[in-house]
């Protein structure tokens, strides 16, 4: 192999001297430049991200305190508005509540009298009904009937003694 060779040392060590220094004074003034700016607008655009995320932050945050600031207004009004409902709501049911009550009573006292009318009524037809049944068992026991007046009065005296 000719690069193992004793005798191209010198030669080849001159070489790599001369190619060295010219790399080194390409990448000194064309590459290393271009580099440094390269990484220099990096970090100049990181920064300014970084600027422009702690404004939205902060506008992030102001919005957020406004939008809670909206949002317990609003929890408040309807709070309030419910309230309201809930009240109107109660006096309405309590006003009905009364109109029923009343109506009820006005019914319930109606039934009484009818209940009461329709007793009387159902006493009468049994004092004639029993007035009836009484003369025609006198009349089959004794086999003369009695006088309508004699056993209206015995009926109305067996009714007083039960309270009928």
């Amino acid at each position: 192999m000719p690069q193992l060779d004793i005798s191209t040392f010198a030669p080849q060590l001159f070489w790599l001297a001369v190619i060295f220094v010219a790399l080194y004074i390409v990448m000194k003034t064309v590459a290393l430049p271009q580099v440094g700016r390269a990484i220099e607008a990096r970090r100049q655009r990181r920064e300014d991200d970084l600027a422009r995320a702690t404004r939205m932050k902060a506008e992030a945050d102001a919005a957020n305190e406004a939008y809670q600031k909206v949002l317990a207004t609003a929890r408040a009004e309807a709070q309030a508005t419910l309230r309201e409902v809930t009240e109107r709501m109660a006096a309405e049911a309590a006003a009905r509540q009364r109109e029923l009550s009343a109506t009820l009573a006005e019914q319930i006292a109606e039934a009484e009298r009818r209940i009461a009318e329709g007793k009387d009524q159902a006493l009468a037809e049994i004092r004639g009904v029993a007035v009836d049944v009484g003369r025609a068992v006198v009349e089959k026991l004794t086999g003369s009937a009695p006088a309508a007046a004699r056993m209206a009065a015995a009926v109305d005296g067996a009714l007083a003694e039960r309270a009928l």
